[in-house]
C-alpha cells in the first residue's frame, strides 16, 4: 500500500517506519522538521514531506494517492491550546482523507477511564479525536493503548529513575491507580495488523497487556527485576498534579512539560473493557515483567532506537540559528575559540560527537551538574535527559539540555539549547584540516541571542566563568582527541 505516515519523528512513529517498509509498503513521512529524518537508517527507504498536520493544504498534498493514514501526531502541553491544537488537526486529516480518496485512518489515542472518572485533559483530548475520526466519511480504527513500556519510553524512563533513585518515596495517591501496561512491541504490532482488518471497520479498540497492576506494583515489581531492594512507597493525599509533576521532573530525565500529562493520565484508573481486538489480531500479549527485561537489555545493549525527548515540547526552541552576523541588528553575544590540534579530523570528530551524556562536557562538571539543577527546579529539561547513543548522533537528538540541530560529520556540530533562558542560545563545533598533515583546528563558538534586559543581565552575569567553562572545554576536547593519536605515527607527537 502507499502509505501516510504523520509522527515519523516521534517515539512510536519513528520505530513503525522502518517496519511498514520492511513488509513492502511505500510509505510518505509528513513532518514538520524533515532534517530529524536525515540520519536515521530507514530514511533512504521513505519519501519526507515537509508539513504541519495543523495545515490543511499541507495534509492534502501529503495524502495524495494514499491508501492508508497512520495518525501518531499528539499535542503536549499543560495550558488550554493542546486540545483545540489537536481537535484541528484531526478535522483536517478526516478531510484530506475524504477528498483523497483515502481508505482508511489509524489512530493511537489511550485507553478511557470509567464512567465515574473525569478523565484528564489529554485523555479526554484523545477521546475526542477518536471521535472526529470516527464520525468522518473514512473507516478508522483507534487503537486506544494505556502505559506503554519500552525502551526510551517516557512512561519507562519515569517508573525507571523513580524506583532506582528512591528507595524511599512519599508519592501522590495515584501510585494506587489500576492501570494495565503494553509493550512497545506489541503496541507496534496492533498497528501494523490493523492495516488489514476487514475494509469497512470503524471503531475503538482497547490495546492491553495482560496484567492489571497498580503503579506501586509496577515499581516494586520493576524493582525486583533491576536486581534492586523492595521500594518504601508512602502514598499521601496532597501532592497535587502539578506538584508531583515537578517532583518527577527533579528526579527522572522527564521535563515538567511532559511530565505533567502522563501525572495527570496516572490519576486515572484506565483498563481494557473489551478485547475485540485479540479475535481480529493474532498476538500472544507481553506480560509486564517480560516487557521490562526487554527494555532493561534494550538500555544495556545501546539499542534504544527512539526516545521520548524525539520529540519536541511546548516552549522549546524551534527557529534555525540566524546566519545574519548581525541579526538584523540586534545584539548577539558570543564567546569564540580556536586550537589547532595533534590529531586528525576524524579523530577529533569522535571526540566531538560523543560529547555529553555520560562522557560529559569536558570543562568543570559541577558547574554543568549544578546548571542542570537549577533548570530543573525552573521546569526546564536539566541534564539528566542524556543522550540516545553514547558515541553516535543523529539531526534532532537530544544531548542533555541541548538538541542536534545540524550534523555534518566530521565537520559540524551545532547544538540548540533548550534549557530555560531569557534567549536563545547555540554551541557549535567546526572541525577542519590543520596546517600540516595529521592535524586539525577546532572553532568552538557559544551565541546567545538575548530577549529583554533579563537576557543581556544573564550573559553578563555568566560571562566571567566563560574562561573555565568554554576554554577548558575546548582544550580538554583537543587533549582527549590527541590522546587517541598512536604514539609515533607522523602527526608530530613522539
Amino acid at each position: 500500500m502507499e502509505i501516510l505516515l504523520t509522527g515519523a519523528t516521534g517515539y512510536i512513529g519513528g520505530r513503525l517506519a522502518p517496519l511498514l517498509v520492511a513488509t513492502g509498503h511505500r510509505v510518505r513521512c509528513l513532518t514538520r522538521s524533515p532534517e530529524k529524518l536525515a540520519d536515521v537508517s530507514w530514511a533512504d527507504g521513505v519519501e519526507v514531506v515537509a508539513g504541519d498536520v495543523l495545515d490543511a493544504g499541507d495534509v492534502r498534498r501529503a495524502a495524495e494517492g494514499v491508501d492508508l493514514i497512520y495518525y501518531l501526531v499528539h499535542s503536549i502541553g499543560s495550558d488550554d491550546d493542546f486540545a483545540d491544537a489537536d481537535r484541528r488537526a484531526a478535522r483536517n486529516v478526516v478531510e484530506a482523507a475524504a477528498e483523497q480518496g483515502v481508505g482508511r485512518i489509524i489512530y493511537l489515542g489511550g485507553l478511557q477511564p470509567p464512567p465515574d472518572e473525569v478523565a484528564s485533559p489529554h485523555l479526554a483530548s484523545r477521546a475526542e479525536v477518536g471521535d472526529i475520526l470516527l464520525r468522518g466519511p473514512v473507516p478508522a480504527v483507534i487503537l486506544q493503548a494505556g502505559v506503554i513500556i519500552g525502551s526510551g519510553s517516557a512512561s519507562f524512563e519515569m517508573l525507571r529513575y523513580l524506583t532506582e533513585r528512591l528507595p524511599v518515596m512519599v508519592t501522590p495517591k495515584w501510585v494506587e491507580s489500576r492501570v494495565q501496561p503494553i509493550a512497545v512491541r506489541d503496541v507496534l504490532s496492533y498497528l501494523l495488523g490493523a492495516a488489514g482488518l476487514p475494509p469497512e471497520t470503524n471503531r475503538r479498540f482497547d490495546i492491553t497487556g495482560p496484567d492489571v497492576l497498580t503503579y506501586r506494583e509496577m515499581m516494586q515489581r520493576y524493582a525486583r527485576i533491576a536486581g534492586l531492594r523492595p521500594r518504601v512507597i508512602l502514598p499521601v493525599p496532597v501532592l497535587t498534579p502539578w506538584l508531583s509533576s515537578h517532583w518527577v521532573n527533579i528526579i527522572t530525565p522527564v521535563p515538567k512539560p511532559l511530565a505533567q500529562p502522563l501525572i495527570e493520565s496516572l490519576r486515572n484508573s484506565v483498563v481494557a473493557t473489551e478485547q475485540d481486538i485479540r479475535d481480529l489480531i493474532e498476538l500472544d500479549p507481553v506480560p509486564f515483567d517480560e516487557s521490562v527485561r526487554l527494555a532493561l537489555a534494550r538500555v544495556r545493549d545501546l539499542e534504544v532506537e527512539t526516545r521520548w525527548s524525539s520529540a519536541s515540547w511546548p516552549g522549546a526552541p524551534s527557529d534555525p540559528m540566524p546566519t545574519d552576523p548581525d541579526w538584523s541588528g540586534g545584539s548577539a553575544y558570543r564567546d569564540e575559540r580556536r586550537r589547532e590540534v595533534q590529531a586528525d579530523p576524524e579523530t577529533v570528530w569522535r571526540i566531538v560527537e560523543g560529547i555529553g551524556g555520560e562522557h560529559g562536557w569536558y570543562s568543570w562538571a559541577s558547574a554543568w551538574a549544578l546548571r542542570g539543577f537549577a533548570d530543573r527546579l525552573v521546569g526546564g529539561v536539566g541534564l539528566r535527559r542524556g543522550r540516545r547513543h553514547p558515541d553516535e548522533l543523529r539531526t534532532g537528538d537530544v544531548v542533555d539540555f541541548w538538541r542536534v540541530e545540524q550534523l555534518d560529520r566530521p565537520s559540524l556540530l551545532r547544538l540548540r539549547a533548550e534549557m530555560r533562558l531569557p534567549g536563545e542560545a547555540w554551541l557549535e563545533f567546526r572541525i577542519r584540516p590543520g596546517s600540516r598533515p595529521g592535524t586539525s583546528v577546532i572553532d568552538q563558538r557559544a551565541l546567545f541571542l538575548p530577549r529583554g534586559l533579563a537576557g543581556h543581565a544573564y550573559w553578563r552575569s555568566i560571562s566571567p566563568f566563560h574562561n573555565i567553562v568554554f576554554g577548558d572545554m575546548i582544550d580538554n576536547i583537543a587533549s582527549a582527541a590527541e590522546a587517541l593519536v598512536p604514539s609515533g605515527d607522523g602527526s608530530g607527537r613522539g
